[in-house]
């Protein structure tokens, strides 16, 4: 009994895939409807109007090679727009002015990074980076000293940065701030 139910739950999404599948395909040939209001303005030219009314008895095939030909006719490159800050402007001209006048952007997070040690103050700088980093014992922080250079904070404040740095040099560390 339990055999049965178990092919019958499985037997029954399969099927229903299958008929998806081949209603999809039937309808792939049928025009696509145009909604109303979808944006056609009906003061279009005849030619214009004529043109939408052959793109849109095409199959999403035809429609797709298309727009490879448009590309390939009018030498179109398809280019990845990259979305910076808020402040930066959204129009294709404005955009390729606003490098020119735009100030340099301060840094407001740093990476903190541990270069190298003065070998005499090791011991210093392990306790150090042990306050430095909550939840290291004393003995993975003598392992992080020993393997740099290595970050020891990511994602920090100026400020806390160069306290950081400030506090590691005052021991006998070389500290960058990235």
């Amino acid at each position: 009994m339990f055999r049965s139910s178990l092919v019958r739950s499985v037997a029954r999404p399969l099927v229903s895939r299958r008929f998806v599948q081949v209603s999809a395909i039937r309808r792939s040939t049928d025009p696509i409807p145009t909604p109303e209001g979808s944006g056609i303005s009906t003061g279009a030219s005849a030619k214009v109007t004529s043109i939408v009314d052959k793109v849109a008895e095409l199959t999403l095939l035809e429609t797709s090679q298309l727009v490879e030909a448009l590309k390939a006719k009018f030498n179109i490159i398809e280019a990845v727009q990259v979305v910076s800050g808020a402040g930066a402007p959204s129009g294709g001209a404005a955009a390729a002015e606003a490098p020119a006048e735009e100030k340099p952007v301060e840094k407001t997070e740093f990476k903190v990074k541990l270069e190298k040690i003065d070998a005499a103050q090791k011991a210093k700088v392990i306790r150090e980076i042990k306050n430095l980093i909550p939840d290291m014992n004393l003995v993975a922080a003598k392992k992080f000293v020993e393997s740099a250079p290595k970050v020891i904070k990511d994602s920090v404040s100026k400020e806390e940065a160069e306290k950081i740095k400030k506090a590691l040099e005052a021991v006998g560390a070389t500290v960058v701030l990235e």
